[in-house]
C-alpha cells in the first residue's frame, strides 16, 4: 500500500504552472524547455568568463553559483547571446543554528527577494538555482531548513513566474530526490556529477518507478582530485595532461550523457574559465590569460559535431629525472634535477615552453578547496634541449608539483604537471 502511495505521489508531478517567458512543457513524459516561445536546447558551461569563445564554440548557456558581479555577468551574456542560470547560495541544511534563527532566515529571504526583483526582467536570465549541492534530509529536525528553502522557492514563483527554479545535488542520490520531490516545489532537479556519470542512465531507470521529472546536468567533466583518482604515496592526486583530458571529456559525454532521455534538458561542462582546485589547471579549460586548452575544442565537438579549425599542442607525458608521476618521485633538497616533455608524434614544436614549480595545495580549511593559487617557488630553469630542462630542486622539505605549459603558434596551450616530494637527508655524517 505504501509503495502504491509513493508511486502515485512521485509520478503525479507538480501542478501545472502558468507559462512564463521560460517554462518547461510536459507532453506524455517528454519534457521541453521553452524560452521566448521556442524550444531551447541547453548547450552549457559552468563558469562566467570567455563568453565570446563560448558562443563561437556553439555554447548558449552558462551556470553561475552566486550573485557576485551579477549585473556585469548578465550584461556580458546579453552581448554574446548567452543565457544564464543564476545561483542563489544557501547554507547547508546541517547548519540548523542558522535555520533555527528566524532573524538570519528573514535576512536571507529579504536579500534574495531584492536580487530576484532586481534581475527578473533581464533578457539573459534563464532560471534560478536555489542552493548548490545541498543535502535534503528526511528527519523531522530539519523542518526549519525546509521551511526556509520552500519560502524562497515560493517567493520566486510569486515574484518571477517567468523563470523556473531548480536546485543542485551532488550525484544521483535517491534520498535527496525523494525529499525534493515530496517536500519542495522545485520545478526541476539538477545534478553535479563527474565520475559517477557512468552510472547515471541506470540510476535514472532504476528510480523511474518513483521520480519521472525533468532534470539538468549542471556540472560534469573529467575525474577530479578525489576518491577513485590515483595518487602518490603522500596523497597527491595525479592529474592527466590537458591532451588526455580533452579525450576524456568527449568520450565521457558520448558514452554516458543521457541525451536521448525525454526528461533530459541539457548539461554544463565544468569549468569554463580558469580556477584553482588542487591545481590551477585541473578543471580549467583556459588559463588565466584566456588561452584555450584542447578541451575547448572537445566542447565545440559536443555542441556542434565539429572540432573546428583550431589546432592545439599535444602532450603525452612528462618525465622528472626519468620517472613519471606514478613513480612516487622523492628528491633531495637543492639538488640538480632534469625534466623532459614528450609530445605527440607529428606535433609541431611548441612556440613557447613555460616551466614552474608550486607547493602542493593540499591544505583544506573546513574541508573547502583553496581558490587562490599558491605562490610559485622561485626556480631558475635552463633548457638543455628543445623539450628538456635542468633546475635545482626546492630547498624546503615538502610536496611540490612541476608544471609545464606549452603554446603553439595559434596561442593555444597544453599543460601537464608531475608531483614530487623533497625529503631532507637525515643520514648521519
Amino acid at each position: 500500500m505504501l509503495l502504491m502511495l509513493l508511486t502515485f505521489l512521485g509520478c503525479s508531478g507538480k501542478k501545472n504552472k502558468q507559462k512564463g517567458r521560460v517554462y518547461i512543457e510536459n507532453k506524455e513524459g517528454r519534457f521541453t524547455l521553452y524560452r521566448a516561445g521556442a524550444p531551447y536546447n541547453i548547450k552549457g558551461a559552468s563558469g562566467f568568463s570567455e563568453l565570446q569563445t563560448l558562443k563561437e564554440a556553439g555554447g548558449n548557456t552558462i551556470r553561475i553559483w552566486d550573485t557576485v558581479g551579477l549585473s556585469a555577468i548578465l550584461k556580458k551574456a546579453n552581448e554574446n547571446g548567452i543565457a544564464v542560470i543564476v545561483g542563489l547560495p544557501l547554507p547547508e541544511s546541517r547548519y540548523l543554528s542558522f535555520y533555527d534563527d528566524q532573524a538570519k532566515v528573514d535576512s536571507q529571504y529579504n536579500s534574495i527577494k531584492r536580487i530576484v526583483n532586481a534581475h527578473k526582467k533581464d533578457p539573459a536570465l534563464l532560471m534560478w538555482c536555489v542552493g548548490n549541492e545541498l543535502v535534503f534530509p528526511l528527519r523531522p529536525k530539519y523542518r526549519s531548513f525546509y521551511k526556509a528553502f520552500n519560502d524562497i522557492v515560493a517567493l520566486i514563483h510569486e515574484d518571477d513566474p517567468d523563470h523556473p527554479v531548480t536546485t543542485t545535488v551532488l550525484n544521483f542520490t535517491q534520498k535527496d530526490i525523494f525529499n525534493i520531490s515530496m517536500r519542495t516545489e522545485i520545478d526541476l532537479i539538477s545534478f553535479n556529477i563527474f565520475g559517477a556519470i557512468k552510472y547515471l542512465k541506470k540510476d535514472l531507470k532504476d528510480f523511474s518507478w518513483f521520480w519521472k521529472g525533468p532534470y539538468l546536468i549542471t556540472e560534469w567533466g573529467i575525474d577530479g582530485p578525489w576518491d577513485g583518482t590515483q595518487y602518490t604515496a603522500w596523497a597527491a592526486y595525479i592529474e592527466p595532461t590537458s591532451t588526455k583530458k580533452a579525450v576524456q571529456y568527449k568520450e565521457r559525454y558520448d558514452q554516458y550523457m543521457p541525451v536521448n532521455d525525454p526528461r533530459y534538458l541539457g548539461s554544463f561542462i565544468f569549468f569554463w574559465g580558469q580556477k584553482q582546485e588542487t591545481t590551477h589547471t585541473w578543471f580549467s579549460l583556459f588559463d588565466e590569460h584566456g588561452r584555450k586548452t584542447e578541451s575547448v575544442s572537445a566542447a565545440a565537438a559536443i555542441w556542434t559535431g565539429n572540432n573546428g579549425k583550431d589546432t592545439f599542442p599535444k602532450i603525452n607525458y612528462m618525465l622528472l629525472n626519468k620517472k613519471g608521476a606514478y613513480d612516487n618521485i622523492i628528491l633531495k633538497p637543492n639538488q640538480p634535477a632534469n625534466a623532459e616533455l614528450l609530445i605527440e608524434s607529428g606535433s609541431l614544436a611548441p612556440e613557447k615552453i613555460e616551466w614552474e614549480i608550486y607547493p602542493e595545495d593540499w591544505y583544506r580549511k573546513g574541508n573547502v578547496n583553496n581558490i587562490v593559487r599558491p605562490a610559485a617557488v622561485k626556480t631558475k630553469f635552463s633548457s638543455t634541449a628543445d623539450l628538456q630542462v635542468a633546475f635545482n630542486t626546492p630547498a624546503k622539505e615538502g610536496p611540490y608539483r612541476l608544471f609545464v605549459t606549452i603554446t603553439n603558434r595559434n596561442g593555444n596551450i597544453a599543460t601537464s604537471n608531475t608531483p614530487f616530494y623533497i625529503a631532507e637527508n637525515n643520514e648521519k655524517k
